[in-house]
């Protein structure tokens, strides 16, 4: 485990918004966000009430939702390039955890964490494969553990395998929608733990939402979103 840490790169992506602005089809507007910076390698939460605009910005920030403005993750403006761009900075450049995990019932842990190889360049599906059980044995699930369905795991081990999947790309950002909501207390403080723990040994950028007080304590800086504005930017609690 170790030398998994030690071997991991700082790589994060530093974010800049500029008058974002997110509209529903008869113009109603759900987000708006004048200004934002987050440097590379923070650790953000995101909370608020339901339906404050949390999740919309989080899918605005990976590209996911037609939005006006400018989301900048390093030198790429997000909102300036077309689907198809898009969605090649989205699969290179940023990985996503949700709440109901996503996973494929009738594969392994392993396949699952690796799932992104199939639609990589053949050169480089074997290195992408070796990064999903790299990250799989950090979080506890290498060796023949990861052979096995995931029907058989419990939800804090389907979402490390999330976690595994989302970082086995290498991805400089990791998005996360609610993504303890549906385990346990003591499962979510285990996956509270890996994730932290990978995201500040890779350096990566992570933004997560959520209504969970325990995650949100442990990030850098907490940003308040309520009636799709910014309400508060916090440090969060020591």
């Amino acid at each position: 485990m170790g030398r998994l840490i030690k071997g991991l790169l700082t790589k994060g992506l530093a974010l800049s918004i500029s008058d974002l602005r997110v509209s529903a089809p008869r113009g109603r507007v759900l987000l708006s966000i004048p200004a934002l910076e987050v440097p590379a390698g923070a650790l953000v939460g995101i909370e608020g009430p339901s339906g404050a605009g949390k999740s919309t910005l989080l899918y605005a920030l990976a590209g996911l939702l037609e939005a006006e403005g400018h989301i900048r993750w390093g030198a790429e403006d997000l909102l300036s390039l077309g689907a198809e761009k898009r969605a090649r900075f989205r699969a290179r450049s940023i990985g996503m955890i949700f709440q109901d995990f996503l996973l494929f019932e009738e594969l392994n842990a392993g396949d699952n964490a690796a799932l992104s190889a199939l639609f990589r360049p053949r050169c480089d599906r074997a290195a992408l494969r070796a990064q999903a059980a790299e990250r799989l044995a950090f979080l506890g699930l290498g060796g023949d553990i990861s052979n096995r369905p995931v029907s058989s795991f419990s939800g804090g081990e389907r979402q490390r395998v999330a976690i595994a999947r989302a970082m086995a790309s290498e991805a400089p950002v990791l998005l996360a929608d609610e993504p303890t909501a549906s385990l346990d207390r003591a499962a979510a403080d285990r996956l509270i733990d890996d994730l932290v723990t990978l995201a500040r040994a890779s350096g990566t950028t992570l933004i997560v939402v959520s209504h969970d007080t325990a995650l949100i304590s442990r990030m850098d800086r907490v940003l308040t979103i309520r009636d799709g504005g910014l309400a508060g930017d916090r440090k969060a609690a020591a």
